[in-house]
C-alpha cells in the first residue's frame, strides 16, 4: 500500500485531475440525460472518473516497480467497449443506443487524458463532442433529406394475417423499424422513402383483403 506522499503527484493535482474528468464527462452526460438516453449524467461521469483514476494509478501507483502505463490505457479502451455494448438496444427492426455507446467510449478517452494531465486535449475533445451532438445534429437534420419516421396501425379481420401487409409495404419501398401484433391490430413503425406520400401507404394497405382499417398514429 502506497501513500500519496510517496508518489510523484500531489493531493491537489490528483483531485484536480479527477474533478476535471468528472466535469467534462458530466458535460457530455447532461446532453445524453436531456435526450433521455440509456446512459446519462451519472454513468458518463463515472466512466470518465474511473478512466482517470486508472490512468493515475498506472502512472504513479506502482512505486519502485517497472510498469508500462500504456498497458492500463489499453485495458480501459477494451473494457469500456463492453459497457458501451450494454447501451445498445435492438427493438424490432431498429437498433438504438449507438450514439450513447460512442459517447461512453469518448468520455473514457476524456477521462484518460484528464488523468494523464493532458488537460487541453480533454477539454477540446469535450467541446468538439458537444458540437457533434448538438449543433451538427441540427444542421444534419436540416440539410440531409432522411426518410420520415411514422407509426401505422392496421386493423385485421378475423383470420387475416399480417404477411400481406408487410409485403405491400416492402413493395412501396417502406423501411420497417418495428412490428407489433396486439389482437387483431398490427402496429408498425416505419420510415417513408423520399417522395412517398402517407395517403399512398394507406391506400395500398387499406385495399388488401382482410384489412378492415388503417390509420396513422402520432
Amino acid at each position: 500500500m502506497h501513500s500519496l506522499a510517496a508518489l510523484s503527484i500531489s493531493w491537489g493535482e490528483l483531485l484536480g485531475r479527477l474533478a476535471l474528468a468528472a466535469a467534462l464527462g458530466g458535460a457530455i452526460g447532461i446532453e445524453r440525460e436531456i435526450r433521455e438516453q440509456e446512459a446519462g449524467l451519472r454513468t458518463h461521469m463515472l466512466v470518465s472518473v474511473g478512466a482517470a483514476l486508472f490512468t493515475v494509478v498506472g502512472a504513479y501507483g506502482f512505486d519502485g516497480q517497472s510498469v508500462d502505463p500504456s498497458r492500463i490505457a489499453a485495458q480501459i479502451v477494451t473494457g469500456v467497449g463492453f459497457l458501451g455494448a450494454g447501451a445498445i438496444i435492438r427493438r424490432g427492426f431498429s437498433v438504438r443506443g449507438l450514439t450513447t455507446a460512442a459517447t461512453l467510449w469518448v468520455v473514457a478517452a476524456v477521462g484518460l487524458a484528464s488523468g494523464a494531465g493532458y488537460y487541453s486535449a480533454a477539454a477540446v475533445t469535450t467541446a468538439l463532442v458537444l458540437v457533434l451532438l448538438g449543433p451538427l445534429r441540427i444542421v444534419a437534420r436540416h440539410y440531409i433529406d432522411r426518410p420520415q419516421g411514422r407509426r401505422l396501425a392496421v386493423e385485421l379481420g378475423k383470420g387475416a394475417g399480417s404477411a400481406p401487409v408487410i409485403s405491400a409495404l416492402e413493395r412501396l419501398g417502406v423501411a420497417l423499424q418495428s412490428f407489433e401484433l396486439e389482437g387483431q391490430v398490427v402496429e408498425i413503425e416505419l420510415e417513408l422513402p423520399r417522395g412517398a406520400r402517407p395517403e399512398d401507404v394507406v391506400a395500398a394497405v387499406g385495399g388488401l383483403e382482410g384489412v378492415q382499417g388503417v390509420r396513422w398514429q402520432q
